[in-house]
């Protein structure tokens, strides 16, 4: 009678590391990285040694200083008093406005000029092809100049509004004053106000929350979330018994009726610009380099969401079209319900590069003046400081922030959107 035995082990060998092909590709990779490290340290090492023997140690000492310029645009209180960590945090702050407000509006034009790109009017298909390639074909910052330059050469002068019959006149029941200097409109204030909440005391970083924006936001949240309700009990109302109820009006009233009347609490009203002396005072002033960065940025950038678009349209099988309109389907339903909602798995993955590209193209905001965190912390604080390392490092981390913030919301979005298989 034999027995059977287990097969003796191997015992482990250092030259197992190199000959194994168990061992040998991670021997290999650990060994890469070994290497990068010690040369990355080698440089970072050799770097602060230089500037340490050229007077320029490494330090941050730099951002207590005040800032000594001013910033036009801008969503904080700031003078030149200031300190350069503030000028950067408002210059970041007018990147992201940028950044958010091209995004949005880019979207929305990309999305229309992709699918009347694919409209069966040759004259509309048509004229979309060239608002594509036109834009596509020429570089952002000519777009940014170019734009800038008809908003100054061809809109009127603050003084174009003086006199018993100015050459130039508001629009929107006098409340909207578009100038050559910038567009000013109506701003937002509540004679009930309920103040603001003061953040960091009197550090660089120091801002206000109005508590009236609170509020407004947790009311605004709390409408959605019960409109978010009521679409799910119709949803759930259609599944069991086959008929869905009409909620459309619901989910508009816990909305907006709840904001009316917290407004009306607060004593809501807006300010309307005036002229004075030789300038409009009062209001919003949306300045020309804003203006014309968003504008730029927007157009530019709608090109080529609208080419993704399109491509993703295409991506659908006709054959869904068909089996839509044979349901009875309208063309505007069946886009709005059949094909955007499959075209979003091929649509959402290309929209997360152009939207970190007009992110990163905001960094050209310098060419019309308009102050962002290239303009303060890449621009003039470099320049006053002589800290050129410090920084461009901290500009990279900034972007590298943002783009990868961005990154993030869109791929759950996209996880939250695509089809679940069974």
């Amino acid at each position: 009678m034999t027995t059977l035995t287990d097969p003796p082990k191997e015992q482990f060998r250092l030259s197992m590391l190199l000959y194994d092909t168990r061992y040998r590709s991670a021997t290999i990779q650990v060994i890469a990285l070994i290497g990068f490290m010690l040369l990355a340290a080698w440089i970072i090492s050799n770097t602060i040694n230089n500037l340490a023997d050229l007077g320029k140690p490494v330090e941050f000492g730099f951002f207590g200083e005040p800032a000594s310029y001013d910033i036009n645009q801008r969503l904080l209180e700031y003078t030149s008093r200031d300190t350069h960590l503030r000028a950067a945090f408002v210059g970041l702050l007018n990147t992201l406005v940028v950044a958010v407000l091209g995004c949005i509006t880019a979207t929305i034009l990309g999305v229309i000029i992709g699918v009347l790109r694919l409209s069966h009017n040759w004259i509309v298909a048509r004229l979309m092809t060239i608002y594509v390639e036109m834009f596509r074909n020429v570089p952002v910052l000519l777009w940014i100049v170019f734009i800038m330059a008809i908003l100054i050469e061809s809109l009127p002068a603050p003084r174009a509004f003086r006199g018993e019959n100015p050459e130039a006149g508001m629009i929107l029941s006098d409340s909207v004053a578009v100038t050559n200097r910038g567009v000013y409109i109506p701003e937002f204030l509540f004679s009930n106000s309920l103040g603001d909440i003061h953040l960091l005391g009197q550090s660089s970083l120091r801002f206000d929350i109005s508590l009236d924006l609170i509020a407004f936001l947790v009311v605004l949240g709390a409408g959605m979330w019960v409109s978010r309700w009521i679409k799910h009990r119709a949803d759930r109302l259609q599944e069991e018994t086959g008929d869905r109820p009409v909620t459309w009006w619901q989910r508009l009233a816990v909305v907006l009726i709840p904001i009316a009347i917290l407004l009306y609490l607060l004593g809501f009203h807006l300010g309307y610009p005036e002229l004075k002396g030789f300038n409009f005072s009062g209001g919003t002033h949306l300045r020309n380099s804003l203006i014309a960065l968003w504008l730029a940025l927007s157009l530019y950038t709608a090109a080529f969401i609208a080419e993704i678009v399109r491509a993703g349209i295409m991506a659908i099988s006709k054959g869904q079209t068909e089996a839509a309109a044979a349901l009875g389907l309208r063309q505007k339903r069946i886009m709005n319900l059949v094909i955007l909602p499959q075209a979003l798995r091929v649509i959402i993955p290309p929209l997360i590069s152009n939207y970190l590209n007009l992110t990163k193209n905001s960094s050209l905001a310098i060419a019309v003046g308009y102050m962002d965190i290239t303009g303060t912390l890449g621009g003039i604080t470099m320049n006053q400081t002589g800290r050129e390392l410090e920084c461009v490092l901290l500009l990279m981390l900034v972007y590298l922030t943002i783009s990868l913030s961005i990154s993030a919301v869109m791929n759950w979005y996209n996880e939250s959107v695509k089809l679940k298989e069974r």
